[in-house]
């Protein structure tokens, strides 16, 4: 089998893994072995001087990030002494890096909870799975969009990333991605001494998202049907107008692709994203079009969850339109769950702060 057959079978297994399986439990989950060690190096490590904890967290995030990809290494080499059968190994260990189905199961959670009138039920699951800051005071717009915003955001880290990396660099280049992300969701806050123990990993992170970025953020654009050049023109237009130097090409294209406005409230600044009018659709519209292209299915929400087709519609252009069963989770501003999996809910960090820059 030649490397690109080999890697195309690979990537396929791993995302229909994802679809089918979702996350192991967390004691076999590798992305939470590598929460744990985050966890641990930073109760040890995160003190003392601004110099002192930046160095600590520069060691701590390139030392888990190392073994992590020297972890994927050595199962791509023994992969590679069995041929064909080495896509056994490969594809779990790949799918390890994925959060689709997660992801889509926490915009179901928010969407059933809006589309049943329960604000306090979508306020507690846009809390629990997608987002670090509070949720308490949101309406339904502000539900809506945080969701949203999470979807948009998170198919990067959940899906498109992890498998660009995994085609450049190999397992070893798809599980250190997988790494620093997770660093950057646990460390990268700008939040008492993580301002400085985070800084390396945030920026590190923002590096290497430079290119998955906009990758997924054209993706959504060409899964936009009709409303492709209005998806354009918002990513074109709006993409700098996040604090993220990357989370703005997902966000500005599905606003554009849904014909919507999105952001949150913040003190001093404002993350909102203009393009019509998020009031005339929040009621259901977190679906976000990743559950109705891939599951086919609409809920009680009716015409309004017909109006979310499009932020999912990037996820269905990479799964195929392929159909997945609910589950959970990921994030929006500093989500503890950046990849979209409930495994790394434990040991998040649990403020709500902008992330160091």
């Amino acid at each position: 089998m030649s490397p690109a057959l080999h890697a195309v079978v690979v990537v396929v297994l791993a995302v229909g893994l994802d679809l089918l399986a979702g996350d192991p439990p967390n004691r076999w989950h590798p992305v939470a072995w590598i929460g744990r060690a985050l966890a641990r190096g930073r109760e040890r490590l995160c003190h003392g001087s601004p110099t002192t904890l930046l160095v600590a967290g520069a060691a701590l995030t390139l030392g888990v990030t190392a073994l992590a990809a020297l972890a994927g290494g050595a199962v791509g080499l023994v992969a590679a002494t069995l041929g064909w059968a080495g896509v056994v190994l490969e594809a779990p260990a790949l799918k390890s890096t994925l959060a689709l189905r997660g992801l889509a199961g926490a915009a179901r959670a928010v969407a059933a909870a809006l589309a049943n009138g329960d604000l306090a039920g979508a306020r507690a699951s846009l809390g629990v799975h997608l987002v670090s800051r509070s949720t308490a005071a949101l309406d339904e717009g502000h539900v809506a969009s945080g969701a949203i915003e999470s979807l948009a955001e998170n198919l990067t880290d959940s899906l498109v990333a992890p498998l660009v990396f995994f085609l450049v660099f190999g397992l070893p280049g798809a599980l250190a991605y997988r790494a620093l992300n997770t660093a950057d969701t646990m460390l990268g806050y700008r939040d008492g001494a993580l301002e400085y123990f985070g800084k390396v990993a945030a920026r590190l992170d923002d590096l290497a998202n430079l290119v998955p970025a906009p990758l997924a953020a054209l993706a959504l654009v060409a899964a936009a049907g009709r409303r492709a050049p209005a998806a354009w023109t918002a990513m074109v237009r709006d993409h700098e107008r996040t604090a993220s130097p990357n989370a703005g090409w997902t966000m500005a294209a599905a606003a554009g692709a849904l014909g919507i406005t999105r952001g949150r409230p913040r003190r001093g600044r404002s993350d909102f994203l203009p393009v019509d009018g998020l009031k005339n659709s929040y009621p259901g519209l977190l679906i976000a079009g990743l559950l109705i292209v891939l599951t086919k299915r609409r809920g009680r929400a009716g015409a309004t969850l017909a109006q979310a087709h499009l932020v999912s519609a990037a996820a269905g252009a990479v799964a195929s339109h392929a159909r997945m069963p609910a589950r959970r989770c990921r994030r929006s501003s500093r989500a503890d769950v950046v990849t979209g999996r409930a495994s790394l809910r434990a040991f998040s960090c649990d403020v709500s702060c902008k992330r160091a820059v």
